[in-house]
């Protein structure tokens, strides 16, 4: 079928009710393009506020419901024709109506889906379909609202190729050639018998054909044929992550319809001795959780907002994937594809026990199923995706009848597609929690004086889950559900890995969720053991709502215990080693020589102004440490100083004068730390590996007149496509050093054929909006995102107080 962009020409406004609406309440329309996030633009409500908040896990945005609608014409000529409309995301409740009358709904907001149209459709004169979603207290994380993903509009021929009917495996696979299965589903919608001709040409990433077969297809009306080819390419290129290769397959039904999908030629083997292999080498994951929200942008899934995050997350060390807690988007499948990112694609956050007061739970034993295809579907051609996840800390997994459900949605996959793998990330503390109830009621009623008991054990989450996880009780009942699984999902069950090669030699494990903190325990756990074959941290790219999970926070002697959610006003969950604007923090680095990417050490200093503090951050927080040594104010004043490093030893030197060596090295947490007082200069810090200096790191302190740069990722996008230009703004001194303690308003003008899309920066805790034209920079840093309405140029102009003007071009083109 003919795929056209459905994105242009859109009305949004918060739904009205109809009989408010004659009594004279109006709320007007305004122009949106899609993908639009609906609620990113809201006001966000203090507690005590609407009653439709959804409080830090949402990041305090109010819920909604919304309305859609456009208006479009269909030629007299398509009469005749099968139209329909594609969804990729609506969030959520989706219904969608055609000239009036209900076309179709969608519970799930994270499932694409299609509206059969043609039926409801006018030729020849105006249609109008809307689109109503709305959200409410239904999830655990900033979710966004609205259509935040494409749209678009497939017209074909009554003989066509089902949408998404074209799939391709590779099943066998040898250095000299590779089988090529492609399977197209053929519809006919007609009353006749037809006859077809399906040819099908395998071409490689320079677009050669390197393979061609065609077949005869009679296909009876209404019972779609399933046309099975087998090809043979010779001297495949096989794509891996160093090496991502694709081919594209062209399908064509002679005169009728055609296709093209792309995909990958690799294999995958799993055992618990080799552990994961792809084309036969063992890989370990080396794994990122993230969210679906695309920081200023809100929920909005643009493609090259999907691209940037996935390179970013490359560039940082990472070589996997896990959606959490939802299906991925098309947008970030492709990027991975072409960028060489494994996936796990994740299904749900529920399944039949609420997480939230009015979450997926109510629809899901009517909806799963579809809801299983759907993610299959997309998935499918995909090379990046190595695995399915059926779901993420549900609590049923601890119980009989949760792992029937489990059971059931393993089978329902491998149905779909036999030929990846299935996990579910299980929380072994949460599949027990009715026993911990219990237990901590009991504590409590029997609690000695002193404090020790349950409560003891609880005051630190990490050690609480591990010690949990590790016990017989979810040994016990976690042992089936675990059994339906290709592969053991764990969340923050570290204590497992070592134990369970004795107590379940045939169980493979991945660590699905772990803290950051612990990475280099964790890592040397998944070095160790064959049957461990990744780490998946919380989380990759730091993300709106949970809010301020991962912050550092100090508590005095006699002060309150650490609260888990933050108040208002803030905004980030604040655990991603990338901050929301896709700036690196001291936890990405130290992550990286962790993995063994990085040889250089790595300097990162404690605010000051804590120094001597205690400080009680959760298993998710890294500490208040930042890559600056410009603390004005501070001369004199105590300081730590935390160096990274993989060599045997470090050592610190402040303007000049050594402050001596430490050794560092995976003996020694791959860290170190100094006492010192600031000093404005330079801070060096020199790597030794069997007392020869391998690497070096060094931090300088901003002096001089403060200057405003201005810097877009790209000089030239194209015009259609998803594309955005990333324009970067930086306080800096004349030689270029980030100014981190001279943050001030930042205002911004965009000219051309082009508009600010979103505008905003990493702070943990600000009322600021992301659609405002004036935004404070955060650590000297903010963001600013175009979205290009045309070919042209798009000129963008910063200024700040005591700053000259700043401004960069970028050239729009017409997509090739």
């Amino acid at each position: 079928m003919k795929r056209t962009s459905f994105n242009d020409g859109w009305q949004a406004r918060p739904k009205v009710n109809p009989f408010a609406e004659l009594s004279g309440t109006h709320v007007p329309f305004r122009p949106v393009t899609l993908p639009h996030d609906a609620m990113i633009g809201r006001a966000r409500v203090a507690p005590g506020g609407e009653a439709t908040t959804e409080g830090g896990a949402g990041a305090y945005f109010p819920g909604g419901t919304y309305e859609y609608r456009k208006t479009f014409v269909v030629p007299e000529e398509q009469r005749g024709k099968r139209i329909l409309f594609e969804f990729e995301g609506v969030y959520r409740a989706a219904v969608v109506y055609v000239n009036g009358d209900f076309a179709g709904q969608r519970p799930y907001g994270y499932s694409h889906f299609y509206v059969d149209a043609d039926r409801f459709l006018r030729f020849g004169e105006d249609n109008e379909i809307r689109v109503e979603a709305r959200t409410h207290q239904d999830s655990r994380w900033y979710t966004g609202a609205g259509v935040y993903r494409d749209t678009w509009m497939l017209v074909g021929d009554v003989v066509r190729i089902a949408p998404e009917g074209v799939r391709v495996t590779t099943p066998d696979i040898d250095r000299e050639r590779a089988v090529v299965e492609v399977a197209t589903r053929v519809a006919n919608d007609s009353i006749a018998v037809r006859t077809v001709d399906v040819v099908t040409e395998i071409r490689d990433a320079a677009g050669s054909v390197v393979a061609h077969d065609v077949s005869k297809a009679t296909v009876l009306p209404g019972e779609p044929a399933t046309v099975r080819q087998r090809l043979y390419v010779h001297e495949p290129l096989l794509w891996s992550t160093d090496t991502p290769t694709l081919y594209a397959a062209d399908v064509t039904l002679t005169g009728l319809d055609a296709e093209t999908v792309d995909f990958g030629i690799r294999s995958l083997r799993l055992d618990p001795a080799r552990g994961l292999r792809i084309n036969g080498e063992t890989v370990k994951l080396r794994g990122a959780c993230v969210h679906h929200d695309n920081g200023v942008l809100g929920a909005a899934t643009y493609a090259r907002a999907e691209e940037r995050r996935v390179q970013l997350l490359k560039d940082a060390g990472f070589n996997a994937l896990r959606m959490s807690h939802n299906p991925m988007s098309k947008a970030m499948l492709d990027a991975c594809d072409r960028l060489g990112m494994l996936v796990v694609d994740e299904s749900f956050d529920v399944w039949t026990s609420g997480k939230s007061e009015f979450d997926y739970s109510l629809d899901f034993p009517e909806w799963w199923e579809r809801d299983i295809e759907a993610m299959v579907a997309k998935d499918f051609n995909h090379p990046s995706v190595i695995m399915y996840s059926i779901g993420n800390e549900i609590p049923e997994t601890g119980s009989r009848f949760g792992a029937a459900w489990g059971r059931g949605l393993a089978e329902k996959i491998r149905s779909s597609d036999g030929t990846r793998y299935v996990t579910n990330a299980v929380n072994g503390m949460l599949a027990v929690l009715s026993e911990l109830r219990e237990l901590r009621r009991r504590s409590q009623e029997t609690a000695p004086e002193d404090g020790t008991g349950i409560n003891t054990l609880m005051a630190d989450a990490g050690d609480m889950m591990n010690a949990i996880s590790a016990s017989g009780l979810v040994t016990d009942r976690t042992a089936e559900s675990f059994a339906v699984l290709d592969v053991a999902g764990m969340n923050y069950a570290e204590a497992r890995y070592a134990l369970d090669k004795d107590l379940f030699p045939h169980r493979i494990i991945l660590g699905t969720e772990t803290f950051p903190t612990r990475i280099d325990g964790n890592w040397r756990l998944v070095e160790q053991h064959g049957h461990v074959i990744g780490d998946f941290t919380w989380t990759g790219w730091d993300y709106l709502g949970e809010v301020g999970i991962g912050r550092p926070q100090y508590v005095s002697p006699d002060g309150p215990r650490p609260a888990h959610t933050a108040p208002y006003p803030y905004l980030l969950a604040g655990c991603g080693d990338l901050d929301i604007t896709g700036h690196r923090r001291p936890a990405s680095f130290y992550r990286e020589i962790v993995f063994g990417l990085r040889t250089a050490p790595y300097i990162a200093i404690r605010r000051p102004e804590h120094h001597g503090e205690t400080y009680a951050g959760s298993p998710w927080a890294w500490s208040d440490a930042i890559a600056s040594w410009t603390w004005p104010g501070f001369e004199g004043s105590p300081v730590t100083v935390e160096v990274y490093g993989a060599a045997d030893e470090v050592e610190l030197l402040l303007n000049g004068r050594t402050l001596g060596r430490r050794p560092v090295g995976a003996e020694h947490r791959f860290r170190t730390e100094y006492d010192t007082e600031y000093a404005p200069g330079e801070l060096l810090a020199v790597a030794y590996r069997d007392g020869a200096e391998t690497a070096r790191h060094t931090l300088r302190t901003a002096t001089g007149p403060i200057r405003l740069r201005v810097e877009a990722d790209r000089p030239v996008i194209t015009a259609t496509g998803g594309d955005l230009a990333y324009v970067d703004l930086t306080l800096t001194d004349p030689d270029g050093t980030t100014h981190t303690a001279a943050d001030r308003p930042v205002r911004l003008e965009v000219r051309g054929s082009g508009v600010l899309l979103g505008f905003g920066s990493a702070d943990p805790s600000t009322e600021e909006r992301f659609d405002a034209t004036e935004r404070r920079t955060y650590e000297g840093r903010a963001l600013a995102v175009l979205r290009p309405t045309g070919p042209g140029r798009i000129h963008l102009v910063a200024s700040a107080d005591e700053c000259d003007p700043a401004d960069v071009v970028v050239t729009v083109e017409e997509r090739p």
